[in-house]
């Protein structure tokens, strides 16, 4: 819930289309401040006879007059007054600060007062500049005061667009050119315009030089759109190698469409690196697709060169080697699909689980064990997964292939995968329901090479710790991992775990 609609709920009695509307107009804020060089306030009433701050807006274009945070806090007598004769007349009173009446539909009641404070510049503007700013801010504001503004259907325009600053274009009723800024003269020069745009037919100019002929209608239609005194939505075209954003408001006076505000930014540069940085992402891509094609391979030999091995040592020396290729392999082709360097890492884990009981040796295959995953890891970056996937591999190929060694006949073996997050830390579990822990086991003296890639894994690349312990009774045996999940700034690896953490041989 927004601070707005807290307020609203907390001190005011409007209802929920109330609430809606002013949320909107809030949406309009800085393009309203801009044009007019002042601060605005929206003013409630509240149940009580005051008048609360919903919300609060400086200008960009001049110095501010409230240095201070105003929202939540209570207009002065002498504001609450005028907005009482504001709400009770529906009409602006100009003074010192000059306040608008807010509606949300043409003969509505007002349900708010947007006060605005700062400017002098009416009476003394000279620049053109300014003063297009500021016959446009009072139209819009006048606007706001009858109910035509902010228009219901904006609320699915795009967040973010071309700001006063960034170029405007003012067309009449019939969309001639009125005024039109520099910035905007700049972005016209750019698309191959060499005339002055004032007293130009805007629309006409404009699809003139948009060779793409859908663009080219799609740009007429809003701009007519807007002088017909509806809410077009922005539109971007490519115009003479130039990239320039449109969003045309419609203007109108006592009810009557009476011309169009117009703006645009030139976003040539930014298109250019956003095409840059989805090259670079689609490089990155095929290097993942690429080195899961090689792991691939690699693996696809080993097994190769494990069916001509005799010896059982061998054989399953190589086998387990095609497992820890294949299981980064599957993280590789994971970010081969992916927009970032993130994986979702719940997919990966269920693709892990049968190819372990695939190169499970034929007794524990037998045995009637069952690996699945009990919760959800959700999405992991990329330098997690690579390491926890391999550790995961690990851990459940001990827990298949040592747990249900003495599992009576008839009895089935279940190993789960659990997962918990936190903010900051990842918890993985792995369980099962085995014969437990040798008694004289120890972590730190093993010298099994699973048990040595897990330590290692853990310890350095995932900057954590693991424990193993036999459950209640002896009967199964839990592997935890306690991950943190950061960026590592820092190389150097932590301290080895402590000396508590056992683990059966791989």
């Amino acid at each position: 819930m927004s601070v707005l609609t807290e307020l609203v709920v907390a001190h005011t009695g409007l209802d929920h289309e109330s609430s809606e509307h002013l949320q909107l107009l809030v949406g309009e804020w800085q393009l309203l401040a801009d044009l007019s060089f002042s601060d605005l306030l929206l003013l409630a009433p509240t149940a009580d006879g005051r008048m609360i701050c919903l919300a609060q807006v400086r200008a960009t274009t001049a110095p501010t007059v409230y240095p201070d945070d105003l929202v939540g806090s209570y207009a002065s007598a002498a504001d609450t007054a005028t907005c009482e004769r504001v709400r009770r007349t529906g009409a602006p009173i100009r003074d010192r600060v000059t306040f608008f009446p807010v509606r949300r539909a043409p003969d509505s009641e007002v349900i708010a007062v947007v006060s605005r404070k700062g400017s002098t510049r009416e009476q003394q503007s000279s620049s053109q500049l300014e003063v297009a700013y500021l016959e446009s801010a009072t139209t819009l504001l006048s606007m706001v005061a009858d109910g035509s503004f902010p228009p219901d259907n904006a609320s699915t325009e795009l967040l973010t667009g071309p700001r006063a600053g960034d170029g405007l274009v003012l067309l009449d009723e019939t969309g001639m050119v009125k005024y039109a800024s520099p910035n905007a003269m700049s972005a016209y020069r750019r698309m191959g315009v060499t005339t002055d745009l004032k007293g130009a037919a805007f629309i006409s100019l404009t699809r003139s030089l948009v060779h793409d002929r859908f663009d080219s209608e799609e740009m007429e239609h809003r701009l007519r759109a807007a002088l017909d005194g509806l809410s077009p939505l922005r539109i971007e075209v490519d115009v003479q190698g130039a990239t320039v954003l449109y969003r045309a408001l419609a203007l109108s006076t006592h009810r009557r469409p009476s011309g169009a505000l117009v703006l645009l930014r030139d976003v040539t540069d930014i298109r250019r690196r956003d095409r840059q940085l989805l090259s670079k992402d689609a490089t990155i891509r095929e290097i993942h697709h690429r080195v899961k094609n090689n792991l691939q391979t690699v693996a696809a030999l080993l097994r190769l060169q494990a069916r001509r091995v005799s010896t059982p040592a061998g054989k399953a020396a190589l086998n387990e080697s095609v497992r820890r290729v294949s299981s980064i392999a599957l993280v590789h082709e994971t970010l081969s699909m992916s927009l970032d360097e993130t994986v979702d890492f719940d997919g990966i884990v269920d693709r892990l689980i049968p190819m372990v009981t695939d190169v499970a040796s034929p007794a524990a295959a037998g045995s009637g064990v069952t690996v699945r995953r009990g919760s959800s890891f959700g999405i992991l970056p990329a330098d997690t997964a690579t390491p926890l996937v391999m550790v995961l591999a690990e851990l459940l190929q001990n827990a298949v292939e040592h747990a249900f060694k003495s599992t009576p006949v008839g009895e089935f073996g279940q190993v789960v995968v659990q997962c918990s997050r936190r903010p900051g830390q990842l918890t993985v579990s792995v369980t099962d329901n085995g014969s437990g822990l040798p008694a004289d086991f120890s972590l730190e003296n093993s010298d099994r090479l699973g048990l040595q890639i897990v330590r290692t894994l853990v310890a350095g690349e995932l900057r954590g710790s693991i424990s193993v312990q036999t459950n209640s009774e002896r009967h199964g045996t839990t592997a935890t991992l306690e991950i943190p999940l950061r960026r590592r700034t820092d190389s150097r690896p932590p301290s080895e775990p402590g000396g508590q953490q056992k683990m059966r041989p791989a």
